[in-house]
């Protein structure tokens, strides 16, 4: 764990002149997330683009939620959550690999950006790379309540992507390989720690909302430009100049945990075991326990 929440409170003690270079530094052991960006990674650029807290302006509520997040020992959840999350994943499958250094950061989030407060409710975080694990955060009371969840999400993606796992082509990677991993995640989640499990931003939900029949529908697009718009919805797509397919937010998400349930009950497994399943692997046996007399 990168004392993140300390380095955070020295910025914003510092003039606002130095913080550039104080963030810089805070963010320099996260520079291993981006290896194929020669020299290095923009770290300003990255915060920002991840709904960091900004450099200037509303000091005063971003120390009130610092405290918060100390008060409420986010750390010390976070590091107990991956602990957790982590026995789990050994005991369904002594066989998995895991990365031998795992760096966390916890970065306050932007009050000042309306996507990032209403429409993911105080939630971005990336856990794709193995190795490494971001979480941006608000401490609303819904996040506040889902720390050790919201940790075990990206240590199941962690091991997903890491030693021996799925390689994860941004030129051919599938709409559905995300799907099906935040799926496997969510329900992971689930799995640990009950209704505080699935991720709260997401708006669609059952394998008859419209929504999730339209992911479903674009499993096989291929392509990293298209999997916002597929997995995150029309929000984020207009966010990140991405073009809309006409989705909720977090639709993806309700459409992975439809083939991940359904794959679950096939096979009488856990998405803690199902770790490293291909997408396609879940999404085929998903279709074949689905029951048409639902659709009557």
């Amino acid at each position: 764990m990168l004392d993140s929440l300390d380095q955070t409170l020295t910025i914003l003690d510092a003039p606002e002149t130095r913080r550039p270079e104080l963030l810089v530094t805070m963010r320099q052991p996260m520079s291993g997330m981006f290896p194929w960006i020669p020299g290095g990674p923009d770290h300003l650029m990255t915060h920002r683009g991840t709904f960091g807290f900004p450099l200037t302006g509303h000091d005063d509520l971003l120390r009130e939620a610092l405290a918060m997040m100390r008060s409420a020992g986010v750390p010390e959840r976070v590091e107990a959550g991956l602990g957790t999350a982590l026995q789990a994943l050994r005991e369904a499958d002594p066989d998995l690999e895991f990365p031998d250094e795992l760096r966390v950061l916890i970065t306050l989030g932007n009050p000042a950006d309306d996507h990032f407060m209403h429409e993911i409710q105080g939630l971005s975080a990336f856990g794709g790379i193995a190795g490494f694990i971001e979480l941006t955060l608000w401490p609303n009371p819904t996040v506040m309540d889902r720390v050790e969840a919201i940790a075990a999400h990206e240590l199941h993606h962690n091991v997903r992507y890491g030693p021996g796992g799925i390689v994860w082509n941004p030129m051919t990677v599938a709409v559905g390989e995300q799907v099906v991993a935040e799926g496997l995640a969510d329900v992971f989640a689930r799995e640990l720690h009950g209704l505080a499990g699935p991720t709260h931003f997401v708006r669609a939900s059952g394998e008859h909302d419209p929504a999730v029949v339209k992911v479903l529908s674009g499993l096989e697009i291929t392509g990293m430009q298209n999997l916002v718009p597929w997995v995150h919805g029309d929000a984020a797509a207009r966010r990140f100049g991405a073009e809309p397919v006409g989705l909720s937010t977090g639709a993806g998400y309700a459409a992975g945990r439809v083939l991940v349930e359904n794959h679950l009950s096939a096979t009488r497994t856990t998405a803690a075991a199902n770790v490293r399943t291909d997408w396609r692997v879940v999404a085929e046996s998903s279709r074949s326990n689905h029951d048409p007399k639902a659709d009557t």
